[in-house]
């Protein structure tokens, strides 16, 4: 298991308050060992002027995905904190409706930097954007 802290996903999904992931309305669903899953709706909140999902919203989800996944793997009581340094995502197919529901799992957790793979899926499971985030674990200010 690469989980530092003890939590569940009301504890996980009250870090939308007041942020970017109540506005995109993220909510966590499930975790495992080694991976934490999250949704978004596909709806006017998420789509870009055509009518799919947005890119930015795809990266939204897979940032938020990644960057909690790397706080739980810190101690809680640690003065660290993850920051993003780097992401990409490959768009592989449109969607237009309902859902998209994204999985992180870990490439390398180490002391000072994180990796993390993020894959993105419509309702029917077909995938839909890859995307990679590495977080560098720094001292909080």
């Amino acid at each position: 298991m690469i989980w530092k802290q003890e939590f569940n996903l009301e504890e996980i999904n009250k870090v939308r308050v007041d942020s970017l992931v109540n506005h995109l309305a993220i909510v966590f669903t499930g975790f495992g060992d080694d991976y934490l899953e999250a949704e978004m709706p596909v709806d006017h909140r998420t789509i870009q002027p055509y009518g799919i999902l947005h890119g930015g919203a795809s990266v939204a989800l897979a940032e938020t995905l990644g960057s909690i996944a790397s706080g739980l793997c810190l101690k809680a009581d640690s003065n660290l904190v993850p920051v993003g340094i780097e992401i990409n995502a490959n768009h592989l197919k449109s969607v237009t409706g309902g859902k998209v529901i994204g999985r992180v799992t870990p490439i390398r957790v180490g002391k000072s930097m994180h990796v993390w793979n993020i894959e993105i899926r419509n309702e029917e499971g077909t995938l839909t954007c890859v995307s990679r985030l590495t977080t560098m674990i720094i001292n909080k200010r």
